[in-house]
């Protein structure tokens, strides 16, 4: 596999991050300027932001939880040169869960559905470093 075909979907992972912390940013700013927070009730990391605004920032700190395995997984299998088609499958499938999760998670918030796509999350990247070890330590 190309480090252009292995990388991408990381890069839209990072893409995800950011729109996500301009989003939290854009929510907090309209919060202060509409009186509906004061700064003096978030000053000290207080969580006294509206939902939407408290909806996004926690989406947007998700994203260094379970990423996070997935960021390493890459950062090993590139250079190691075991970033196969499967990685590669998996990590869009992995991308994409993580996409529909911050969908549902900024819109609805519904934990039910919420909790569901981030299991299918974690159970493809569980998969991949299954794969992973086992190409590692089995020589596969």
């Amino acid at each position: 596999m190309s480090v252009q075909m292995v990388l991408l979907p990381v890069f839209v992972q990072i893409g995800l991050t950011f729109a996500l912390l301009i989003g939290m940013v854009f929510g907090r700013r309209k919060a202060l300027v509409s009186g509906e927070t004061k700064i003096r009730d978030i000053a000290l990391g207080e969580p006294n932001w509206p939902k939407g605004a408290t909806q996004i920032a926690n989406c947007y700190r998700n994203q260094f939880e379970l990423p996070v395995l997935f960021y390493a997984l890459i950062a090993l299998a590139l250079p190691l040169r075991h970033a196969d088609l499967f990685i590669v499958l998996m990590s869009w499938v992995f991308v994409v869960s993580r996409f529909a999760h911050a969908g549902v998670f900024v819109t609805s918030n519904d934990l039910g559905r919420r909790s569901t796509v981030w299991l299918a999350g974690v159970l493809v990247l569980l998969a991949m470093w299954i794969y992973f070890a086992l190409k590692i330590l089995l020589l596969i």
